[in-house]
């Protein structure tokens, strides 16, 4: 289902107007309003959503396969592909499918609810994939992940999840407090995510399954 998710992901960024890939879609000045109006159609405008319409209220899921550039689809398609393995396995393919969907639209409501006035368009699956997070926060916290920061000059580094994932929190909650006066990234979003994500595996995988050694995230080798 991880794999699934990703490739609807990429399905749809390419066959849309913001990957630029397809001919139809026009170039320059065409090509930008063609791409404003299909994230205006099928993104979460928070305004419309609290409008009280019935069709804005089917967005949060629509936008959750959108992205607005390549880099916003990688970044994403990234830690859901490290993350999301195990939390799958751990909950089978249709739970983490229907954990995913309704996690994603929980957060990008959330953040509507938060931006009232907005009519800025919020597009992307962070929400969603930022409850792949914090279960797996839950589910696998020792699991070790490589990671590269900034301030330790990029260098792949491999930590525990626990360490990775609460340091991401908390960038992320200090971002969505800056950002409070407004629409940009959905740091709020995130923040929501996140918290669903622990908290529903925390509700609901208390006992902590032994499988032998801590499993390895996507592309790492076991300990």
């Amino acid at each position: 289902m991880t794999y699934a998710l990703i490739g609807c992901c990429c399905l749809i960024f390419l066959i849309g107007p913001a990957s630029g890939f397809l001919p139809s879609h026009g170039t320059g000045q065409v090509l930008e309003q063609a791409r404003s109006a299909y994230f205006d159609r099928w993104g979460v405008v928070p305004r419309a959503l609290l409008s009280g319409a019935a069709r804005p209220l089917l967005t949060p899921l629509t936008a959750l396969f959108l992205h607005g550039n390549w880099l916003h689809l990688l970044g994403n398609l990234i830690f859901l592909h490290v993350f999301g393995g195990l939390v799958e396995q751990r909950m089978g393919p249709v739970r983490f499918a229907l954990f995913y969907l309704s996690a994603g639209y929980v957060a990008m409501f959330c953040y509507a609810v938060a931006h009232p006035a907005s009519g800025e368009t919020l597009v992307g699956a962070s929400g969603a994939i930022s409850a792949v997070l914090g279960a797996f926060l839950r589910l696998h916290p020792h699991t070790r992940v490589t990671s590269v920061f900034p301030f330790l000059f990029f260098l792949p580094l491999r930590f525990p999840a626990w360490v990775v994932l609460l340091f991401w929190l908390t960038v992320q909650w200090l971002a969505a407090r800056q950002a409070a006066d407004g629409p940009g990234v959905a740091y709020l979003a995130h923040v929501v995510g996140f918290t669903l994500g622990f908290l529903y595996a925390w509700l609901h995988y208390r006992r902590a399954r032994v499988t032998g050694p801590t499993p390895a995230s996507e592309g790492e080798t076991e300990p």
